[in-house]
């Protein structure tokens, strides 16, 4: 491996499955000390076996108050934090006639205002250990990893809602990569296409669902859909988490160190 985040900490929304373990697991393989979120305890706690020397902390990320708590729980149990992951999301599509406000809202809460809450509650910690370093004449950097999608980026028929939200994590990503190059963070997006995950999951004959806070939300990719799917991208087939997980471990890792306020597509070639 061309580097090591030996020393690092970081922290993963959105640890309990998929993407977000795979991220976990590759930044632990790395190096790095290593706090997982999750709605879901029951399969954040499976996450946090896998990754040694990892602490866990369940939780809802649109809780207005939860976003400081995690953050502070990361530090104190590690005692830093260098990079930060905004993962966590899910998808509640419909066309925009049939789609209600609480379904537009609750896409924005969970795929913009949550990480905003995170990066706030991170930068008071952040602003006082960057001002002692460059005191110190030490220059420590740091990552921000923001999540958002092709459909973010192209925009996606029965996705009003997701999208904006995924379009908002661009905007946010590059507006804190110029407020915050003065403390060295690197702020970076990745943007996936279709990855392998309970999200895109072939439906079945009954369909396929996701539970969020109490409500069965459909989920999961039309079988003709994913032939279409297939058939537009280069590479036709989805992405594996493990593949996701590799794009962003180059944003967190000493590689990208002069790079921020970019977005990386990783979605095999494909474009909505």
């Amino acid at each position: 491996m061309p580097f090591t985040l030996d020393g690092k900490v970081a922290l993963v929304t959105g640890a309990g499955r998929g993407i977000g373990r795979a991220i976990a697991v590759a930044l632990a393989a790395a190096g790095a000390r290593v706090m997982v979120n999750d709605l879901d305890a029951d399969v954040l706690n499976e996450t946090a076996a896998l990754v040694p020397g990892s602490a866990a902390l369940a939780g809802d990320l649109t809780d207005p108050a939860f976003p400081q708590k995690l953050v502070d729980a990361a530090i104190a149990e590690f005692g830093a934090l260098d990079i930060l992951v905004n993962n966590a999301g899910y998808t509640w599509d419909n066309v925009i006639q049939k789609m209600s406000d609480e379904q537009f809202q609750a896409m924005l809460d969970i795929h913009a205002v949550a990480p905003f809450r995170l990066l706030r509650a991170y930068s008071g910690w952040l602003r006082e250990t960057a001002k002692r370093e460059k005191a110190e004449r030490r220059r420590v950097m740091r990552k921000v990893v923001n999540i958002t999608s092709i459909a973010g980026t192209d925009g996606n028929a029965g996705q009003a809602a997701y999208s904006s939200g995924k379009s908002a994590v661009i905007g946010f990503t590059k507006t804190m990569a110029k407020e915050w190059g003065r403390y060295n963070v690197n702020v970076n997006a990745v943007g996936f296409g279709i990855i392998e995950t309970r999200l895109t999951q072939v439906m079945g004959p009954e369909g396929a669902f996701i539970e969020v806070k109490g409500r069965r939300i459909a989920a999961g990719i039309q079988p003709q859909v994913m032939d279409v799917i297939k058939n537009v991208c280069p590479l036709g087939r989805p992405g594996t988490p493990e593949e996701a997980a590799g794009a962003v471990l180059f944003f967190c890792s000493p590689l990208s160190d002069y790079v921020t306020g970019e977005v990386l597509i990783c979605g095999g070639g494909m474009h909505f």
